[in-house]
C-alpha cells in the first residue's frame, strides 16, 4: 500500500517504500564557511560580493545576496588558527531538499542503511536541517524548508539569532 503523498514522488513512480532506492531531489544551496571571525569577515562578503548580512548569532553571521534567507553562513572555528588558507574552510554544504517531512525522514532513513554517519538533525525556525559526512569527512545538509516567503524567513532568522536547535528526527 502507497502511503506517500503523491506530490512527493520523483516522477516516475518511486515511492520511496521498502526495496525501492531512495534519491535525493534537491531544489537550492547554500554554502556555510569557517572562518577566524565572522564578525571582521562578514563586511568583505557585504562590500566585495554586495551581500547583505540577514541574521547574526553568537558565533555565526547569515549573508544573502538578496533573494533568500542566506546564501553563505560565517561560522566561527573552534581554533582560530586552524583556520589557515587552505586547511579549514568549510563547515557545511547545504542541499534544499523536494517534498516534505517523510522525504526528509526517508533520506534519513536511507542515510543509515547504508552507513553514512549522520551528525546531527535540526529545527533551524525556518527548516529542518539532516547534517551527514562523505568519505572525506566534509559535513552536507539536507534541508527541508518550512517557511517559503523569504522575507517571512529573513525575519525568523533575525528574530531567532540563526538557530540550530536539536531536532528529534525519527528515520523512515
Amino acid at each position: 500500500m502507497n502511503t506517500r503523498d503523491p506530490a512527493s514522488t520523483d516522477g516516475t513512480g518511486n515511492t520511496g517504500s521498502t526495496g525501492e532506492e531512495v534519491r535525493p531531489r534537491i531544489r537550492r544551496t547554500h554554502l556555510a564557511l569557517f572562518v577566524k571571525d565572522p564578525f571582521a569577515s562578514a563586511p568583505w562578503y557585504e562590500e566585495v560580493l554586495g551581500m547583505q548580512v540577514t541574521a547574526r548569532g553568537t558565533r555565526w553571521v547569515f549573508l544573502s545576496f538578496g533573494q533568500k534567507h542566506h546564501d553563505i553562513a560565517l561560522i566561527q572555528v573552534d581554533e582560530p588558527e586552524a583556520a589557515t588558507r587552505g586547511t579549514v574552510n568549510m563547515q557545511h554544504y547545504g542541499l534544499e531538499i523536494e517534498g516534505g517531512l517523510d522525504d526528509l525522514r526517508r533520506l534519513y532513513g536511507m542515510l543509515l542503511r547504508k552507513n553514512v554517519e549522520v551528525v546531527k538533525t535540526t529545527d533551524h525556525k525556518v527548516g529542518y536541517g539532516l547534517y551527514f559526512h562523505d568519505p572525506d569527512g566534509h559535513r552536507f545538509e539536507f534541508f527541508l524548508e518550512l517557511v517559503h516567503d523569504d522575507e517571512e524567513a529573513k525575519r525568523l532568522l533575525g528574530e531567532y539569532n540563526a538557530p540550530s536547535n536539536a531536532l528529534d528526527l525519527q528515520p523512515l
